[in-house]
């Protein structure tokens, strides 16, 4: 691999580690676009930087957000991220835009949603977009926490496009999962995937304050009602309600939040279970992105390349099975080069 500049417009292998660890937001913003860039240059330089730094990552929280549409997710973040920033802590927060699934397009307002946070000079927010990968994360938010981590932030916030049947993807790459909801929301489990609720930490009610306190803690009873016959995700830690406001820094609720993710750290290390989950994180993102390449090498082969046109049509025009035709491209490998 060179390491010298191209014309592709590739900077020294050096230029991004050294960057990156100098927590230069110019630098990390750079080699993030590196990373989520589909070329293959710049593919091989930015696994070689994630590889560099990879020593210099796993000592931060690695926090999870994702919650109902119109429970103030970005709000929450930046009244929490503002709290930690003013404790001393160093705020990274990745926010996943949902891409539009006819243009590939996204919005990317999250730095207009939390301008306050985003002049933090503690403080870096990454919008990107999801690129319809399933879970509400983008396919390359793993890097970029990596990146974070290496650059010295100390807390991940990885907010997501919202509930849906693969939101539990992002917990497959934090420590602890909060899921947020508003008053009501007791009325409205049915239409969360059980999935979700399982593998949240804790659930926190949004926009408690003013006249929905009184709702928002009824919302908080009916959900702790829920959570005591759903089977927790760890033997040594059962998941909270909470309520909280986002509207006011001083808010005890966000502070309570903030000390349930503290606990839960320290149950979790103590125990050990947390070392565990992280490697066993690891391996589990090794096999997505051995399934991920096996696809793209099968589109990207000759011989699936030159039939799938024709056997598309076929089914298309119901001539031939869906079963059929699957394995007419899996097997046709067979006796060709291997993929």
């Amino acid at each position: 691999m060179s390491r010298s500049n191209d014309n592709s417009g590739l900077k020294d292998f050096s230029y991004y580690t050294r960057g990156v660890r100098q927590r230069d937001k110019r630098i990390l913003a750079k080699t993030i676009t590196l990373i989520e860039s589909a070329r293959y240059e710049h593919q091989q330089l930015a696994r070689a930087v994630v590889n560099a730094l990879l020593p210099y990552t796993g000592n931060a929280v690695r926090l999870g957000i994702s919650g109902v549409p119109g429970a103030g997710k970005s709000t929450f973040i930046e009244t929490l991220g503002s709290c930690l920033v003013n404790q001393g802590h160093l705020v990274a927060v990745l926010a996943v835009d949902p891409s539009s699934q006819r243009s590939g397009g996204s919005v990317l307002a999250d730095k207009t949603r939390m301008e306050k946070l985003s002049t933090a000079e503690n403080a870096f927010i990454r919008p990107s977009p999801s690129g319809g990968t399933l879970g509400g994360v983008a396919g390359k938010t793993r890097e970029t926490m990596l990146l974070c981590e290496a650059a010295g932030y100390d807390v991940m916030i990885v907010e997501t496009v919202g509930v849906g049947q693969s939101e539990t993807t992002v917990a497959s790459m934090v420590d602890f999962f909060l899921l947020l909801m508003i008053a009501g929301a007791g009325d409205e489990l049915q239409g969360i995937k059980k999935g979700v609720l399982e593998v949240a930490d804790a659930i926190a009610i949004n926009k408690a304050d003013g006249d929905n306190v009184e709702r928002a803690n009824m919302a908080r009873k009916q959900i702790e009602a829920v959570l005591h016959y759903l089977m927790p995700a760890s033997p040594t830690w059962s998941p909270r309600a909470l309520t909280c406001s986002s509207l006011d820094p001083e808010d005890d609720g966000i502070k309570a939040i903030w000390s349930t993710v503290l606990e839960h750290r320290e149950t979790m290390g103590n125990s050990g279970e947390l070392d565990a989950k992280r490697r066993r994180q690891a391996v589990d993102w090794m096999w997505s992105l051995v399934e991920e390449g096996l696809k793209t090498r099968f589109y990207k082969h000759p011989e699936i390349e030159s039939r799938i046109g024709e056997i598309t049509r076929h089914v298309a025009a119901g001539e031939m099975a869906p079963t059929v035709a699957a394995d007419e491209l899996l097997f046709s490998l067979d006796n060709k080069e291997t993929v």
